[in-house]
């Protein structure tokens, strides 16, 4: 697609030329039938100069590109016009491109409001950086399996994560028994106080028209937003449901950042050696969830019962996390691959597959994503 696009720039832009050598003589064009004044082929050079310069950095992956050509297609549509019975083809590239700059322009806003979330859940956090490392006896308050996790994940040899920044490489199932799952690329920001989140996903179903999606906690509230090519709204959620569900989601996800099972919002109450009922209140909004270990002290599961939707007649389901690789990111064991899993009555559907490529704990997210408080 990439490809495509910038050829069809490039060779748009050199046909733009064309009039301009008309209009000095320069070539002789038997296919141009009507006369072009030297104005008009001063505006057909600029036109072109303008497409050329915007398939370039269409190619180099330069935002600017969209400002280059947005005038070189007003300027085209209008020289088309005035020699319509010549060029009148020139307006099906013309209509291609402004299509390509409406969804390059949505994205390129989806993608800073994404940005602007990150840097105000971080500046909310007021957390201070390296507060301090995890005492004797908040570990001897926790149950067994809970103190286990946090002493084999490294948790108890650091000072303990405030904020978290990751990247995740995943495969999406849109519904029960799809063939193939679509590729996506994901960044999440955590805050651990306050709770909250911020995920932004790119999800790759066709060229021009992926999907982008935010899911969020914030203020206790969630939300869960999904538009096609940056524009149209497929899903924009908010409610009671939603809010319970994004905080099942947090609580889920305290494996990347174990530290955050000592939160005065979270409570814990032990099942069995390996389980432990997690319970989570944060202004207003509650849930809770099982975490299940194995005896090396590593999390193998997380289940919850979530509403699968947020009409008014959804109902809970057993949603399931399940970690299938482990590795030590910045001093820290965590689970690396995981999936996502609803236990519908049709059947299990598993909807996702992460993994994380990559995560940072604290000041080295504030330099990644270069935030200042």
């Amino acid at each position: 697609m990439k490809y495509i696009f910038t050829i069809l720039l490039l060779i748009h832009g050199l046909i733009h030329i064309m009039g301009f050598s008309k209009a000095f003589g320069l070539a002789r064009l038997e296919q141009l039938t009507l006369p072009v004044s030297r104005i008009a082929g001063i505006a057909w050079l600029a036109a072109g100069l303008l497409f050329i310069a915007a398939a370039i950095a269409y190619f180099s992956n330069k935002s600017i590109w969209a400002y280059l050509a947005a005038p070189a297609v007003i300027i085209s549509v209008i020289l088309i016009v005035m020699a319509w019975k010549d060029a009148r083809f020139g307006l099906i590239p013309d209509i291609i491109v402004a299509l390509v700059i409406v969804i390059s322009v949505a994205i390129t806003i989806f993608n800073k409001q994404t940005g602007t979330a990150f840097s105000d859940l971080l500046t909310a956090n007021q957390t201070k950086q390296k507060s301090n490392t995890i005492s004797e006896s908040e570990l001897a308050a926790l149950p067994f399996p809970v103190r286990n996790w946090l002493v084999k994940s490294g948790a108890t040899n650091r000072e303990r994560d405030n904020k978290v920044w990751l990247q995740q490489n995943a495969v999406m199932e849109l519904k029960p028994g799809q063939e193939k799952g679509y590729k996506a690329t994901a960044q999440q920001v955590f805050s651990v106080s306050p709770p909250a989140f911020v995920w932004a996903v790119k999800m790759d179903m066709m060229p021009a028209l992926n999907v982008y999606g935010r899911d969020q906690f914030i203020d206790g509230k969630g939300r869960m937003l999904i538009k096609m090519a940056g524009i149209f709204s497929l899903v924009d959620e908010t409610g009671n449901k939603i809010n319970e569900g994004s905080l099942q989601r947090y609580l889920a996800e305290i494996v990347w950042f174990p530290s955050a099972a000592l939160s005065p919002y979270i409570t814990w109450e032990e099942i069995d050696s390996l389980s432990v009922r997690a319970t989570m209140m944060y202004k207003g909004t509650k849930g809770s969830g099982v975490f299940r270990f194995n005896n090396n002290g590593d999390f193998v599961q997380f289940s919850t019962m979530r509403y699968k939707g947020n009409d008014p007649d959804a109902k809970r389901y057993k949603w399931v996390v399940n970690a299938r690789k482990y590795d030590k990111k910045n001093g820290i064991r965590i689970p690396v691959k995981s999936d996502v899993t609803w236990e519908l009555k049709d059947g299990n559907w598993t909807w996702m597959k992460i993994e994380i490529a990559d995560i940072l704990y604290d000041d080295d997210v504030e330099k990644k994503l270069e935030i200042r408080d």
